[in-house]
């Protein structure tokens, strides 16, 4: 599994090229880069301009976020506002237009992926929410092919983007080239759990989502730094072992007010290394059997 991390740990901050080059001292190897107009805005051609000759000047891969918020008008206590499988047909196309705005920089920064929110806490499995999303995916898949950008979608904490519906989803819609973003702590809040989650999703993984909670009986998405939790990363690196090298596990913490570009340059440098030991020690393990 290869480093990485995304920019949400800056999103109270305008994304500027002083923040991604602490997140690459880091040791990243890959920024995801989360799309929302306070922080990355996207509709800025100069902004855009920016952060595409910061990528064209580094080495490290480049993936995005969908936005999730409506305007640049963003507060840590709002939730999100768009939803691209929304009851209301107005605000399902708003919620489409402000994603393709978001994929209309890959015109310019070499994103490789989208990873992309099918409903929200709330939304609840049903023939019409399936229908939203096959109708969702066919779009902005169409949309992001000859941009170069492979659509994810990734398992959320609702009863739309569990595994199991997920699954569904892809194989009705026939999106062979549609990948999945694993996220391990949504996936530890789920009533499948992490292991179970991995397994029904292993086979479509192509981005990895990592952040801590502390689980189900919580029941709160925390995105907490890895260690502050109760999710159990010898685990996940055991099941990560089984995906390509080249596989991206992206660090998607929650945003601090405290939070500097040199707090979170250390704290992401110790979540690597927390990775890599533990990789290193069910390597050993294997071995030794």
């Amino acid at each position: 599994m290869q480093p990485g991390i995304s920019t949400q740990v800056f999103l109270q901050q305008r994304l500027h090229p002083g923040l991604l080059d602490a997140l690459l001292r880091s040791g990243a190897r890959t920024i995801e880069v989360f799309a929302a107009r306070h922080h990355f805005d996207y509709a800025d051609r100069s902004v855009v301009r920016e952060i595409a000759q910061w990528f064209r000047s580094n080495d490290v891969a480049a993936t995005l976020h969908q936005p999730l918020y409506a305007d640049a008008q963003w507060s840590r206590h709002v939730a999100p506002t768009l939803n691209l499988i929304d009851v209301e047909k107005s605000r399902r196309i708003d919620a489409m237009d402000e994603v393709k705005r978001a994929l209309e920089s890959a015109e310019q920064i070499p994103f490789s992926a989208v990873v992309l929110h099918l409903g929200v806490r709330e939304d609840q499995w049903s023939p019409r929410s399936l229908e939203h999303s096959l109708t969702a995916i066919e779009h902005l898949k169409a949309f992001a092919h000859p941009l170069g950008v492979k659509c994810l979608v990734e398992n959320l904490h609702n009863e739309v983007a569990t595994p199991e519906h997920l699954l569904e989803i892809l194989k009705v819609g026939h999106f062979s080239s549609v990948g999945i973003c694993f996220d391990a702590g949504h996936a530890h809040l789920s009533d499948t759990g992490l292991e179970g989650s991995f397994a029904l999703l292993k086979a479509r993984i192509t981005e990895l989502h990592v952040h801590d909670n502390h689980g189900a009986s919580a029941n709160k998405d925390e995105h907490l730094w890895p260690g502050l939790g109760t999710l159990d990363w010898a685990a996940l690196s055991r099941l990560t072992a089984e995906l390509a090298a080249d596989v991206a596990g992206v660090l998607e913490i929650a945003h601090e007010l405290e939070e500097t570009a040199d707090s979170a340059t250390t704290k992401a440098r110790a979540a690597f290394d927390l990775f890599e030991r533990n990789t290193e020690a069910h390597v050993a393990a294997a071995t030794q059997t």
